[in-house]
């Protein structure tokens, strides 16, 4: 199951594409983080993408990058962004996760 994306994410993520003169933006996982695993977010080139990574076409330039790998701990995860008076931030819902830091970004499985 590929993550869902709130309109407000997706509208933020393509805007964000477009500023780094990119069509492809990466979201997986690595290990790291102050709970075992961290959320990472770049862009990537076409010759970058692995026959095995999957797809979510954002708009008709703009595509989400999830690699193999990754898939496996973010299915299911909404990926949202929201804006506040402290600032703005993507922010990830993902069912798997068992604990989090308080920033976000580090996650444990």
């Amino acid at each position: 199951m590929l993550p869902s994306i709130t309109d407000s994410a997706k509208n933020y993520l393509i805007a964000t594409a477009k500023k780094q003169n990119t069509n492809n933006i990466y979201f997986g996982v690595k290990g790291g983080g102050c709970a075992g695993f961290k959320y990472e977010w770049d862009s990537i080139t076409d010759d970058k993408i692995d026959p095995k990574d999957e797809i979510i076409t954002l708009d008709e330039n703009t595509k989400l990058i999830i690699d193999s790998f990754s898939l496996f701990y973010i299915m299911g995860c909404t990926i949202d962004y929201k804006e506040g008076f402290a600032g703005s931030q993507i922010v990830i819902e993902n069912p798997q996760a068992t604990s989090s830091c308080g920033c976000g970004e580090s996650v444990g499985f």
